[in-house]
């Protein structure tokens, strides 16, 4: 009986000191009787109710994660300079913590996510297809295709998704760069033509993904550009990357499958953004796999909406905002690396 106190005892973080005063025994000490107090209101720990805490708890230690991220969203140097935002961190069921700072931005507030739409593209086309990507389809979502001739201020006016490729050679196809990553939202407007989508304005487009991924989905589309023209509520990119995390989507299995080099003196890459580390390029999505880096995967918008999966697939979270401002991409992804070390410690 003894041996099952000290481990019920032990299980409920009692040790030394503590577990002599509650046994009221010492190492030296004999084993207090079958009829001892201690012993008699002893409740050992088994497995029923550790599951049972596991699954009321599944995040071990939940009000002390919110209270750790709520305050790294309010006092850490990366987010503390970055002004007003929303942040949300979630897994597959549901919203586990959130909050903002001012009063520009909400959940239910819709942004222009900017490329923060190419995660949601290639849920797209992954589920479309699916999970069966032809060696075509993945240049394309790896920006290797050589489609990278693409500026999307030239779509302006553009009513549909093959007109925006047609404008000032946008859908020019660089044949020296095929193999190698190269950072243009002119692969997936290629793509997308080649899927039948040509002819979709962006209210078409917006049906189309909605009709693949789930009518649940809140998303719309602000022009027909499918790398960049996305515009939803955090709470509807939030819904989109719990069913990511959830396995609702095949593009959860396919996370930072097949990566390629984005820079460095030994990677054959032609161009990609100023990024804070070497990461390595997936399905439309970085891998945070930089030096110091956390494995996480993300889609980082200009504008600075930044949303993530976490490197072992069960959480997610965003940063939500929309200025234009020089790099804004990268303080948010300052911030959101700051939630995300403050939700793990």
């Amino acid at each position: 009986m003894t041996v099952k106190w000290r481990a019920a005892a032990l299980a409920a973080g009692l040790s030394g000191a503590a577990l002599m005063t509650a046994t009221g025994t010492s190492a030296q000490s004999p084993a207090p009787s079958p009829a001892s107090p201690e012993v008699a209101h002893a409740v050992p720990v088994d497995a029923p109710q550790t599951q049972a805490y596991q699954k009321a708890d599944p995040h071990h230690g939940l009000a002390r994660r919110r209270a750790a991220v709520a305050a790294a969203a309010s006092t850490d140097a990366a987010c503390r300079e970055m002004g007003d935002f929303y942040w949300e961190i979630g897994d597959g069921s549901g919203t586990l913590a959130s909050g903002t700072r001012g009063s520009r931005y909400s959940a239910n507030k819709p942004l222009q996510v900017a490329s923060a739409s190419k995660l949601v593209f290639a849920a797209y086309v992954v589920e479309r297809v699916g999970g069966q990507l032809t060696p075509d389809q993945l240049d394309a979502l790896e920006m290797r295709s050589g489609y990278d001739n693409f500026n999307p201020l030239a779509c302006f006016a553009a009513h549909t998704v093959a007109a925006c490729l047609d404008r000032r050679g946008n859908g020019l196809r660089n044949a020296e760069h095929q193999g190698r990553f190269s950072y243009n939202g002119g692969h997936d407007q290629y793509l997308a033509t080649t899927l039948g989508l040509g002819d979709l304005d962006r209210y078409g487009l917006a049906a189309e993904v909605r009709r693949v991924l789930g009518p649940d989905l809140h998303l719309d589309y602000a022009a027909p550009r499918v790398s960049g023209g996305l515009k939803a509520s955090p709470a509807a990119y939030g819904a989109f990357l719990r069913k990511v995390v959830s396995g609702h989507l095949r593009i959860h299995d396919l996370l930072g499958s097949h990566p390629v080099c984005t820079q460095g003196p030994d990677c054959a890459a032609v161009q990609a953004p100023d990024l804070p580390q070497p990461w390595h390029y997936s399905l439309n999505h970085w891998v945070e796999d930089g030096p110091g880096g956390d494995g996480a995967f993300s889609s980082p918008g200009m504008m600075g909406f930044y949303p993530w999966i976490s490197a072992d697939r069960r959480t997610y979270g965003l940063i939500a905002r929309e200025v234009m401002a020089p790099k804004a991409y990268l303080a948010s992804m300052a911030c959101g690396q700051a939630l995300r070390r403050a939700w793990n410690q």
